[in-house]
């Protein structure tokens, strides 16, 4: 199957792209991150989420990607909220994303607290919304009602986010309060846009549970998103909802909204996929041609080992679980 689908670069428009989950800390991604180029000088890029834990990585891997692209909007994911003992800032929960809220602003990068820009080029005019809504546990596991139990029965299962450990929320309370109070900022703002304004709506988190049902660990939803987000990609008018953080680079459609998820991972999941491409065009349409995308959507070719490496687990799951 052939990977590529672009134009010749003489035919080329100015391109909006999108990557997540650049995880540069890990040996073998940051020669990913240096590799990405725009196709044209008016080409932008989104990035969403997980480029790194430190405050130094996150700067060095934005900085390199505002001088390649004419427009970079970034938005965090959870492990740029880490505080880890390595980190040169030792800054915590909301003052650590105003730390680097402060950092983009000073190096002209577009993030959930600046105007939202306009992409008037082709597939526009979409009005770029990036979003930080976080999680408040509300994907929550089948038979199960709250957070405690939620909680309890992914412990149960040996399923708990570093967030739990790493992901400070003060001062909030507990990081589903802050959740809350993004989600109500963010929807205050969106009410604001005209209604009939097409949208991009750009979240480290998917804004719909429904990707999470491709997971192997079905727990780990709990730290994917809030049910609280499910209806925005028909209320406010989405030609696409961009997100990362599951590392299962897909494109699925909700709604007939397209949804992409951009991520690059960690190394072991990119080297075993060979995924067809680093950057995902989200504007204009990519129009994938029949046989690009996988039965599951996905932006690579799922091989016989793979099919049974995953049964495999699956199984191993199952097992663990009826014990």
């Amino acid at each position: 199957m052939s990977a590529s689908f672009e134009p010749p670069r003489e035919h080329r428009h100015p391109t909006l792209w999108a990557v997540s989950d650049l995880h540069i800390g890990h040996t073998g991604n940051k020669p990913v991150t240096e590799s990405l180029y725009p196709a044209t000088p008016d080409d932008w890029l989104i990035v969403a989420g997980d480029v790194a834990e430190r405050t130094d990585d996150i700067r060095w891997s934005l900085d390199l990607l505002r001088k390649r692209f004419a427009k970079v909007i970034w938005v965090p994911g959870n492990h740029e909220l880490w505080t880890t003992a390595k980190d040169p800032m030792q800054v915590f929960g909301r003052s650590r994303y105003d730390y680097l809220v402060t950092m983009c602003d000073e190096m002209g990068i577009v993030t959930p607290e600046h105007p939202y820009p306009v992409w008037n080029e082709g597939g526009g005019p979409a009005t770029i919304v990036p979003m930080f809504t976080l999680y408040d546990y509300s994907f929550l596991p089948e038979g199960t009602a709250t957070k405690a139990e939620g909680l309890a029965v992914a412990r149960e299962r040996n399923v708990v986010a570093t967030d739990e450990f790493l992901l400070s929320s003060e001062p909030y309370a507990t990081r589903d309060a802050w959740s809350r109070d993004r989600v109500a900022a963010t929807r205050k703002r969106l009410e604001d846009l005209d209604w009939m304004t097409p949208t991009i709506l750009v979240n480290h988190w998917p804004l719909v549970r429904d990707p999470c049902d491709a997971m192997f660990y079905p727990e780990f939803a709990l730290w994917c998103g809030t049910t609280a987000t499910a209806d925005w990609h028909t209320r406010y008018n989405a030609l696409c909802s961009v997100y990362g953080h599951l590392h299962i680079p897909r494109t699925t459609w909700y709604d007939d909204v397209r949804f992409e998820e951009v991520s690059v991972g960690y190394p072991r999941e990119w080297r075993r996929r060979k995924p067809y491409r680093w950057l995902r065009q989200i504007l204009p349409d990519p129009l994938y041609p029949p046989g690009y995308l996988n039965e599951f959507g996905g932006h690579f070719q799922i091989t016989p080992e793979m099919r049974e490496n995953a049964q495999r687990i699956e199984q191993r799951i199952k097992d663990r679980r009826f014990r």
